[in-house]
């Protein structure tokens, strides 16, 4: 039995709205055209299937066949707006434990399918496709690389089962031969160790983060934040151009700062 949390699924299904979810993608991905605000929009998520044909993808991890199906779906919105004066918004709703960890996936390119999946993405933003980013779950490791991580503006739900992070706390710990006890204890001072949404906010890469009263089944006031938050977010990208720039103006951002600004200057 699948041990994966539904939020995504759920998410997806209150901000499509019951559209059509667009066809020849894996089970395991949920692709819907809707509108959001005055715009059209696509809303891509990564779901649970305890059919997937790779055993290590059952419960919502990114493997080969989501890494591939995700550029697709992308490449789908890239190439149907080419010649549109107004791209449709993408709207990557974010709820993925890891990446697939398996020797098939390994021997039959993960990696490929992955940096397909991200270089999608980063093609929509730069053909001017807003790129949004909900973080409804976890999001964790390569998977969050590749579905998410390239957007514009990155939106997190203000709730304890949202995390971001390289790996989960009983990997790191192994690899880092430390209990979960030091582990956590090293996280109250490094930032980036912790786990915990604010912690993670402080590092910049947060454009806003929102309180909401269910993170795994969203009510009526909870989805209205959600939309008003993802149109402002809209105009913010419209405003202010394609790039990833807005995500170094934190405190804790200042030593990415100095070394971009060293490069630019030997350069």
């Amino acid at each position: 039995m699948s041990t994966h949390s539904p939020r995504g699924l759920h998410w997806f299904q209150a901000l499509s709205d019951g559209a059509a979810q667009v066809g020849g993608l894996p089970p395991s991905l949920k692709v819907a055209d809707a509108q959001l605000g005055e715009w059209p929009a696509r809303y891509l998520t990564v779901v649970a299937d305890p059919a997937n044909r790779f055993a290590r993808a059952r419960d919502g991890e990114v493997g080969l066949l989501e890494g591939w199906g995700l550029a697709h779906a992308v490449d789908q919105a890239i190439a149907a707006d080419r010649d549109q004066p107004h791209k449709r918004v993408l709207i990557a709703i974010v709820d993925v434990p890891s990446q697939a960890y398996g020797r098939r996936e390994e021997a039959l390119g993960i990696h490929q399918a992955l940096a397909g999946a991200a270089d999608s993405y980063a093609r929509a933003r730069l053909a001017g496709h807003p790129v949004i980013a909900l973080l409804v779950g976890k999001a964790m490791s390569g998977a969050f690389l590749a579905h998410g991580y390239q957007a514009n503006r990155l939106i997190a739900l203000r709730d304890d089962g949202v995390m971001v992070h390289a790996m989960g706390k009983a990997s790191a710990a192994r690899v880092t031969l430390r209990s979960l006890e030091e582990l956590e204890a090293l996280a109250a001072s490094v930032p980036p160790m912790a786990y915990d949404i604010d912690s993670y906010a402080s590092l910049g890469l947060l454009w806003q983060t929102l309180p909401v009263s269910n993170a795994e089944q969203p009510s009526p006031s909870d989805l209205g934040r959600v939309q008003e938050s993802l149109i402002e977010a809209v105009k913010d990208v419209q405003a202010s151009g394609r790039d990833l720039s807005s995500r170094l103006g934190a405190d804790n951002r200042s030593a990415s700062r100095q070394v971009r600004d060293l490069l630019r200057a030997q350069w």
